[in-house]
């Protein structure tokens, strides 16, 4: 059975896309297969999995699945992602992948039906291969975020431990629980909250998770991701952090692990 998360924030720069990219990468290590979709025009989730838009040979991306507004047609758009175990072997996920022009799908949110189209371009063909769909959205909560909560089972939402951050974050669990049978999806659900980039030295950082449980009791998952240089280099360098053999790069790693452990187990509880 296969598990779909948006993962969210209505405030752009808190490691959203820093989250989908190493938590796929963990679900790919604990044997999941996995399938990241890209609904951010940015293409930042594209780009760390590895994958560029080559302009002399191109290949439909979300953005023509999303257009095209037919049963299926995403899996013309899919892409396998290079990535791979520490001992060599293939990691794997898959990526619909886009590009800047995806903003131009914003422009058809008025036609009818137009929310429901990444439900009709992922309908068919998912189900019998990912164990679970990780939808990267823009900072929004507009036409491409309502896209993937269209599409999805429940939602990640992701925010450093900052005032801003987390009323982003509030924004978006008040959208859901307003707009969700808007969307043709009245089951939609918040299915935790990912705290990252944590500063332990910062007393506003634990004074605002603090807070944080109070408004969302329950949700925020465990662990916390903290803030790391080696955390910031893979993402730059479109790497897992398992590429990174120093004790920083192993302690992140343990992180993730136990992170894709939480969602594994968040998805099982969902299931029953």
């Amino acid at each position: 059975m296969t598990t779909s998360y948006v993962v969210s924030n209505n405030k752009g720069g808190v490691g959203k896309t820093a989250v989908v990219t190493q938590l796929a990468f963990g679900l790919a290590r604990a044997g999941q297969k996995v399938l990241v979709v890209d609904l951010d025009p940015q293409a930042n989730a594209s780009r760390r999995l590895g994958w560029s838009f080559d302009h002399a040979n191109p290949v439909p991306t979300i953005s023509e699945a999303i257009k095209a507004n037919e049963n299926g047609v995403g899996e013309d758009a899919v892409v396998t992602c290079a990535g791979t175990h520490m001992d060599g072997s293939p990691l794997s996920i898959d990526l619909l992948p886009s590009r800047p022009d995806l903003e131009n799908r914003i422009s058809e949110a008025g036609a009818v039906g137009a929310q429901r189209r990444l439900v009709r371009a992922l309908t068919g063909w998912t189900d019998d291969r990912y164990d679970f769909i990780l939808i990267d959205t823009p900072p929004s909560l507009g036409h491409l975020t309502q896209l993937g909560l269209a599409a999805a089972d429940g939602v990640l939402i992701v925010t450093e431990p900052e005032f801003d951050s987390i009323e982003g974050a509030v924004r978006v669990r008040d959208f859901i629980e307003a707009h969700a049978i808007d969307l043709a999806n009245p089951s939609l659900y918040l299915a935790g909250i990912i705290v990252s980039r944590l500063r332990s030295q910062i007393g506003e950082h634990k004074f605002q998770i603090d807070g944080l449980e109070e408004i969302a009791p329950g949700k925020v998952l465990q662990p916390i991701i903290p803030e790391r240089s080696v955390y910031k280099d893979a993402s730059g360098a479109a790497a897992s952090i398992t590429d990174y053999r120093t004790a920083a790069g192993r302690a992140m790693t343990e992180v993730y692990d136990q992170l894709t452990a939480t969602i594994q187990n968040l998805a099982k509880e969902a299931a029953r």
